[in-house]
């Protein structure tokens, strides 16, 4: 959501909490969820670029590398998965089996905000390493030892669990909630129950105002 979006979502929580009460502002929280739960969404949304997919390994690559890309504005966001997709000329499991990154992202020009080429590079690297040996990121993770989907998913990337993680918890919500227009389902073997909402200053800040 946009800043004046939040404020305004904001506003109207604590004012319903005022007038109506507690019950009210759940089944507000329900209406709200069902605006972002449609296919007109996803055209708006970073979600769009694994939509592009129906193979199971080209979702999974599209979408982690998309949700790698999301911080920052929106339109921007969109930008640069949309010049990453090209680049991957639209086939993200044989551009990451053909080592083609190797050659498009070397060195440490930025390729988008804070992302240089050569991380790219490194991702895509992590990627071939996943995809030489398993069908899937979905059997990868079966095979990264016990906890969360989260634990697993950050045992594989070699990043900590501790920190939010914003950006993988959106990648797991793609890969394993089911019943949604937006999310894939893809992840049969892990549990939507598994799925943890990160915590950072903002959605704190409207947790404590729904207490």
């Amino acid at each position: 959501m946009k800043n004046k979006e939040q404020k305004q979502f904001i506003t109207c929580i604590m004012e319903r909490q005022i007038e109506d009460g507690r019950d009210s502002v759940i089944n507000f929280l329900r209406r709200y969820a069902l605006q972002y739960h449609t296919l007109d969404f996803i055209s708006t949304d970073p979600v769009q670029f694994p939509h592009r997919y129906h193979a199971k390994a080209d979702i999974e690559i599209s979408g982690f590398l998309t949700a790698f890309l999301s911080f920052g504005a929106r339109p921007q966001i969109l930008k640069a998965a949309e010049r990453l997709d090209v680049i991957m000329d639209r086939q993200p499991l044989q551009y990451v089996m053909s080592e083609q990154w190797k050659t498009d992202f070397c060195g440490e020009k930025s390729f988008y905000r804070t992302v240089s080429k050569n991380k790219m590079a490194q991702i895509f690297y992590w990627l071939h390493t996943i995809y030489s040996g398993h069908k899937s990121m979905e059997d990868a993770l079966l095979c990264a030892g016990g906890g969360s989907p989260m634990q697993r998913l950050c045992r594989l990337f070699g990043v900590s669990d501790k920190a939010p993680q914003k950006k993988l918890n959106m990648f797991l919500r793609w890969m394993i909630r089911r019943d949604s227009e937006v999310d894939f389902g893809l992840w049969t073997r892990f549990s939507p129950c598994e799925l943890i909402i990160p915590l950072d200053t903002h959605v704190s800040e409207m947790a404590f105002r729904l207490e």
